[in-house]
């Protein structure tokens, strides 16, 4: 079929009607009568030579033919309709999926997305959240955000904070520990899958690792989320905490931290940059700095 000549208000009412399976609120969803509808549904079936409803007293119903064409079609617009939605103020708004550790997202990212927005109106963000384990090309990823050393194969990284981790708990803890780390031995230590993370952690406050029994979490925002509640002691980024650590719902016993980490912008090293991850990496570089300055 000549693509110059494709019926589109045709195929528009055809669509509309194949939802329905009635002529008439496919007219008043288009706007038209429902004599137009019927007349172009009826052009494109003589068009195609063959029939895409059966008419029934009360209504339609699609042949075989017609429930073939309801998907393309639709799959269509719907393309074309995505595709004009990211023209803005006259620019191709350019989509950019990142996917993000959930505790970078929660603890720093969220609460300056609408910072990103304003700087960079032309970039559509997409936000994944994961919990550090991420396929970069089997998710469609232009970016991940990451917690680790930065050796990740295949894959370009950058630094963007550093993440000392240290206790966190809630108030009536804080109490009993009274500052003292051999305290803990009697507390509930919450851990990561990183399991050398407590051990590090005592070594460098001097006093010999305990037992460790507490549960297992993949994400500080859980293990946090527990010792908030008074479950436990969690060994997490107090940078990525701040706003409970304000508002006294959550307590930094210690001065003591490690740095068992740092989060990085990663993309895979076969990925060209586009204009829009340059624009995002540009920002993110420079709203990390500022955080660490802070």
């Amino acid at each position: 079929m000549d693509r110059s000549h494709l019926p589109l208000n045709a195929l528009r009412a055809f669509e509309a009607a194949a939802r329905h399976l009635n002529f008439t609120r496919a007219a008043i969803e288009l706007h038209v009568s429902q004599g137009a509808v019927s007349h172009q549904v009826a052009q494109l079936e003589r068009r195609l030579g063959l029939p895409l409803f059966r008419r029934l007293p009360r209504g339609l119903a699609l042949t075989a033919e017609g429930q073939a064409l309801v998907p393309v079609v639709a799959d269509a617009f719907d393309t074309m309709g995505a595709t004009l939605d990211r023209f803005a103020d006259g620019r191709m708004r350019e989509v950019l999926t990142v996917g993000v550790v959930g505790t970078f997202a929660a603890g720093w990212l969220l609460d300056r997305v609408a910072d990103f927005t304003r700087a960079c109106p032309q970039v559509d963000l997409r936000i994944m959240t994961n919990n550090n384990r991420v396929d970069l090309a089997g998710e469609g990823l232009d970016y991940a955000i990451r917690f680790g050393d930065g050796a990740w194969h295949g894959t370009h990284a950058e630094p963007i904070m550093a993440a000392p981790m240290t206790p966190l708990c809630a108030p009536a803890a804080a109490e009993r520990i009274g500052g003292d780390p051999a305290a803990l031995a009697r507390e509930t230590l919450l851990r990561s899958y990183r399991a050398d993370e407590w051990g590090r952690w005592f070594a460098v406050a001097g006093r010999p690792c305990p037992a460790l029994r507490g549960p297992v979490f993949d994400s500080s925002i859980l293990s946090v989320a527990t010792a908030m509640a008074g479950h436990g002691i969690a060994l997490a980024p107090a940078a990525m905490f701040e706003t409970d650590l304000q508002s006294g719902r959550l307590v930094r016993p210690f001065t003591v931290e490690i740095i068992a980490g740092s989060y990085w912008l990663t993309r895979l090293m076969s990925r060209q940059e586009s204009p829009a991850m340059r624009e995002f990496r540009a920002w993110l570089m420079e709203a990390g700095a500022a955080g660490n300055e802070g």
